[in-house]
């Protein structure tokens, strides 16, 4: 499918790997419904997003988790002249912390917000998608939906599962036009992360890429023919090592265990770590 060819619902798309999106799509040709929870953010990426017509994009302020809203959304995309044919589930949160020091209610958030709330949208939508005559979802995970990382257990089980209904659903929809990928970027330069999520990056040396960067890759993933892609090396490489001898990646990540929970590390918790 054609970037000119496509009408792309883009959830997170005030985030900052979604407005990178956002503007290279639409400088590509494709159209964009911009769907987030701050209006404001999305009202200023529509106004600075490139369009040949007047009204090409548009902006859509909605809670995913809130299942009036989602049918409120499904209703309008209902009533578009040209409904999406491509939905990129990009709306994510993370927190670096130690799990058994970490808020119930934001695990909660974690997976209601990377995994629940992006099913139950997929779902709804999965109708309209039929009546195209080509569609794609494209679920955008993470490195840590492969590799499950110490100070992430929340996210990464929520990465994890998102990679999982991605292959199932791939697989259900072979014998429709609806064809479902999985993109997963590695560490990131977003607002998303704290600062002890910066400062474990830098001590570890971990390599982090700009939303455009980001962004310039998924736009090549989705005219290529794969269904899965895994961002940076040896990133990528570490996900086929781990999948198929994980006792290699948890000796190495155990080289690294005494740093992170120095990060992760709760700082309303006074104990002292080991």
């Amino acid at each position: 499918m054609k970037p000119t060819e496509m009408h792309v619902l883009l959830t997170g798309a005030s985030g900052g790997i979604g407005h990178a999106t956002a503007h290279q799509l639409a400088a590509a040709g494709a159209r964009v419904i911009a769907v987030g929870r701050h209006p404001e953010r999305l009202e200023q990426l529509l106004a600075g997003l490139p369009a040949a017509a007047a009204g090409a994009h548009l902006a859509v302020a909605a809670d995913l988790g809130d299942g009036a809203a989602r049918r409120a959304l499904l209703t309008r995309m209902q009533g578009l002249d040209q409904p999406p044919n491509v939905l990129i589930n990009m709306a994510g949160t993370n927190q670096l912390r130690l799990f058994d020091q970490q808020d119930p209610a934001m695990v909660t958030r974690i997976i209601d917000t990377n995994f629940t709330n992006t099913l139950l949208l997929t779902q709804a939508l999965l109708p309209l998608l039929r009546l195209r005559p080509e569609a794609l979802i494209i679920n955008v995970g993470s490195i840590f939906g492969s590799i499950g990382f110490p100070g992430y257990v929340a996210y990464s089980s929520s990465k994890f599962a998102l990679r999982g209904f991605s292959e199932a659903l791939e697989r259900e929809l072979a014998d429709t036009p609806i064809r479902v990928k999985y993109f997963a970027p590695r560490a990131t330069r977003t607002a998303l992360n704290s600062g002890a999520a910066d400062a474990l990056n830098a001590q570890l040396r971990t390599p982090v890429d700009s939303p455009d960067e980001v962004a310039t890759a998924l736009l090549h993933f989705i005219s290529s023919s794969n269904t899965q892609r895994f961002l940076g090396w040896p990133e990528k490489l570490f996900v086929r090592i781990n999948g198929l001898f994980p006792g290699l990646v948890s000796g190495s990540i155990s080289k690294q265990l005494d740093t992170i929970k120095v990060y992760a590390k709760d700082p309303h918790q006074s104990e002292d770590l080991p």
